[in-house]
This record gives structure tokens, sequence and C-alpha cells, in this order.
């Protein structure tokens, strides 16, 4: 202990690092990897798994997708608003104005994408059904070299009823499916995705309860240690982790992963460390504003000499994945998108060719931005129909981190508060592991008088990226602090990554130092 409590983080990793696993749990995705690694592996934080259904109820193919609202004819409306307000601000024709009548002088953008012809293909090419099947480990029919040939062959056919003979004799449904492969498995197969992490939050529900919730973050965090970390059970306790959680997690929740972490997993000992602070510190940094623009999720803090500073902290239920859903919009709207079937929130595979589009096509400038691209069809099971087409208003989508009303988030009503009532800080006291273990097992009584959907979302859920970085620094109540901490914005999370965000944000907030606390 005396070592740990003296050693500086550059000798830990020198010295220790080899047997340091780093986790850091998102909603959408997990970062993982050893701490001497130069980069973590980014893996969709999902998994499916077989499912038979003994009645005729309608297959589901997300465990939560029965959460999700339609959008109201008022959320339309201000999702109309919001695409004007900011077609005036790029200079680009509005919603339902004609080209010819267009009053902004024309300014026309091009997007190619990759350059490379080689990354352009690799980027642009379909997504391949999941082989679902694997070999009965009792059967000796075919031991040897065309084995591998007759597995790949079974899900060519994904009809459902045509792969399930030789399921019988030498194949069987695999248990679950974890990462990307989940996302890409056809609807007509007899899985269901489960998503244990959304918006911020374990994502408990009346369709999805606790304990499955529990068992989900082990198979998955269990099958990335084994087969990309390559650390099996027998080893764990050679091995100690840091779990790097983001601020939208409560106590409760990060108890609950760290007896994963302990119990579980079988890791020797293990560290919290928080993610805004884990940012400022990668960056050599000790004080600054950090927006965290994940996939599902937009959160805000500042930091101050090390440390975070809570009454700064705002979470924005928003991110990288309302983006892609909003491009589809947007194409649809210009009739630009093919006739297609296309549902991000049903179809996750879907999701995966959005998240690409808007990776490679979208960005923040002026003028109307248009890209020739190849939009992807996948239908029960059918091989993939490729539909080129032409892209517009590629600028829009991501604007809607300052005008989240375009965006409009999925509802997905979380656990009841009472859940979540913790008074020790597992970022501030230390505590002995001992107390964790019977509250993973303990029953609750969920959903008795919980409302189906909140009546009255939190103000910040409504505020843009701007307004939430501004009202975040002035929170602070300090002058002095305030201009350092408008100089020193640090953008993290995938979608820091879009072009033209960061001038975007600077032209926001260059004349912030003459803003007074409120």
């Amino acid at each position: 202990m005396d070592y740990l409590k003296t050693v500086v983080p550059s000798q830990l990793l020198a010295e220790r690092g080899s047997n340091i696993v780093v986790i850091n749990p998102g909603s959408a995705n997990i970062r993982i990897g050893l701490a001497h690694q130069d980069a973590p592996f980014n893996i969709p934080h999902c998994i499916a798994r077989h499912t038979t259904r003994a009645t005729k109820a309608p297959k589901r193919i997300v465990q939560d997708q029965l959460l999700n609202p339609q959008v109201t004819t008022a959320q339309h409306m201000e999702r109309e608003r919001a695409y004007d307000i900011i077609a005036s601000i790029l200079k680009i024709p509005f919603l339902d104005e004609e080209v010819v009548n267009n009053s902004f002088p024309r300014k026309m953008g091009r997007v190619d994408g990759y350059t490379n012809t080689f990354q352009s293909n690799r980027k642009e090419a379909a997504f391949t059904w999941t082989n679902v099947l694997e070999k009965r480990p009792d059967s000796s029919a075919l031991e040897g070299s065309s084995n591998k040939g007759e597995i790949s062959e079974a899900p060519a056919q994904e009809e459902g009823t045509a792969s399930q003979e030789p399921d019988l004799s030498e194949f069987k449904f695999r248990e679950y499916i974890c990462g990307e492969e989940a996302l890409r498995i056809s609807p007509m197969e007899p899985y269901c995705l489960r998503r244990p992490i959304r918006r911020g939050h374990f994502n408990i529900s009346q369709y999805y309860p606790m304990q499955q919730v529990f068992e989900d973050l082990h198979a998955i965090w269990d099958w990335i240690l084994i087969e990309k970390l390559h650390i099996p059970h027998s080893e764990r306790n050679m091995f100690s982790a840091i779990l790097v959680v983001p601020e939208t997690f409560d106590n409760r929740e990060i108890k609950e992963m760290l007896s994963i972490v302990l119990r579980d997993l079988n890791f020797s000992s293990a560290v919290v460390h928080q993610e805004g602070l884990a940012a400022v510190f990668g960056n050599g940094l000790s004080t600054a504003c950090v927006v965290n623009i994940g996939a599902q999720v937009t959160s805000v803090i500042c930091i101050e000499d090390g440390v975070a500073l809570p009454n700064t902290q705002i979470a924005l239920r928003f991110g990288g994945e309302d983006i892609a859903r909003c491009l589809l919009w947007t194409q649809r709207h210009h009739q630009t998108w093919p006739p297609i079937r296309t549902d991000a929130l049903t179809k996750p595979v879907d999701l995966l060719m959005l998240n690409r589009l808007k990776e490679t096509y979208c960005q923040i400038k002026e003028g109307e931005v248009e890209a020739v691209a190849v939009v992807h069809s996948y239908e029960d099971g059918m091989p993939a129909g490729s539909h080129k087409t032409r892209l517009t208003a590629l600028n829009v989508p991501p604007m809607g981190l300052f005008y989240p009303m375009l965006l409009v988030p999925d509802v997905y009503p979380p656990p009841p508060r009472s859940w979540f009532n913790d008074y020790e800080d597992m970022l501030e006291d230390t505590w002995h592991s001992d107390g964790l273990y019977p509250s993973v097992n303990s029953g609750f009584p969920m959903w008795d008088s919980y409302s189906f959907f909140q009546t009255k979302p939190k103000k910040e859920d409504n505020i843009g990226l701007a307004d939430a970085i501004t009202k975040s620094i002035l929170s602070t109540g300090r002058i002095e602090l305030q201009r350092r901490l408008f100089c020193s914005i640090q953008l993290i999370g995938g979608v820091a990554l879009t072009g033209g965000l960061i001038p975007a944000v600077e032209e926001r907030f260059c004349n912030q130092e003459q803003i007074q606390p409120v």
C-alpha cells in the first residue's frame, strides 16, 4: 500500500502496466485494454442472447424496443423550427424552401470522405450477417478441415428455417453473442439484443430486470477479457483493474460494477477513477472544462487543480447516435434516402450503417454540404442491397448538439430514484468490499408506483452544448476561475472528432471573458 501511495502514474504503468486492465464502460461502447497498450479496444457494449418462445407473443429483436415512444406533433414542429434556425446560420435553404427561392448566396461544399480509394471502399462495404451457429461439442461426424467451411456456409442461407436442419445434428445456436457481432444478427434469427447501459445509467426497466443487467455486464466484460485480452479465469487474480467511470453514473451503479469486477471477474484489486479527471490528466492539464460527447450522453464538468467540482456537472441526453438518426430523418425529408426500410431503433445493423455514414460525411461548415454515398438495405436475413445516392444537408445533423430539439432523443424511463439512494461517495471515501455483495442479489419492488415516462424532464435535457458549457463554468462562481475555464475547454468522446466542431465551439466562446456570473 505504501508503494501505491508514493508511486507516480508513469512509473506504475512501466512496472505493472502489463498486469493492469483499464475498463471504461459507456452507454454504446466499452473501452477496455491493458494499461501499457497504446490504445484500448473499443467494442459495442451489447449482448444478444438466444431466445426460445413458448408463446405466440411478438418477437422482440431488441430487449427494450417497446420503450420507444413515437415522435409527437409538438416535437416534430420543434424539430422543423430548429432546422430552420440552423439553416439560417449555415446559409442553406430552409427545410421546405425551394432552392430557386433561396435568398442566401449559393455556397456548395463537397465531402468525398476518404481520399484513399482502398479506405473509401472499405468504409462503404456492406455489413455481413453474423454466423449464429457453432458446432456441437459432442458431434464428431465431420471432424476435419471441412468443419470450418460448413459453419461458415450455414448462416449464408439466413432464411431461418433453412439453417435449422443442420442445427439438429451438428450445429447449435450460440448461447450469446457480444460486441459488433451482436448488432449484425439477422432479425430472422432467434436472438434478442440487450444494452445493459442506456443514456449513462443502468438500463433497468420492466422489460429488463436489474439482475439481467448485472448478468449481461458480467458476460460482456468476461467475453472481452477472454477473447480480446486473452486473460483466462485462472489468471485473473494476478491482474488489477482501473474502472474509469463516466460522471453520469450514480454511487450504487459504481458499487455494482465494482462488485462485478472483484467478485465475478475475479480481479485481485480495483480502483475507481473519474472519466473527466482521467481526460484532464491524460492531456497534461490540471484545470479545464471537460465536455465528453459520447454516443448517447453528453456530459460537462469543470476540473480545478486536479479536483472535479461536483456542482458544475451537467448531463445532456443526446450524443452521436442521435446525430445518426437525425441524418436519416434529414435525408428522408429531402427525399434523398432510397425507398428502403431503415429503422435505427429496432434494426441494430441499420444504426451501424448510419453511424458509419455520419462519421464519414457529416461535418459543420457553411454552405450546402453534399456527398455521393452508398447506402445499404438489410432485409430479413437477405444479402445486403446497395443503393448509390446523393446525401444532402450533411452539416445540419451535427448542429443538433447546439440545438437539441433537432435530435428528438428517444425516451427511456429511468429506474425509480430511490434505487440510487446511497450515502457513500464512491469517488471520495475509502470503503471495504464486504458490504457490496449482498446488495447485488437483493430484491427490489421496481415499477410499483412509477409512471411509465418522465412527465417533466430535467432542465438540462433541453439545453444545447454551448448553453451547458456556459452554465457549468458560471456555476463555479469565481470570475478568475471562469476565465481560466473558458480558455481551456476540452472536447473528448467520439463525436468530438466531427469536422468543424471545434471551430464551432470556439466561435461561441470567443468573447466569454466578458460574461459575468449570475
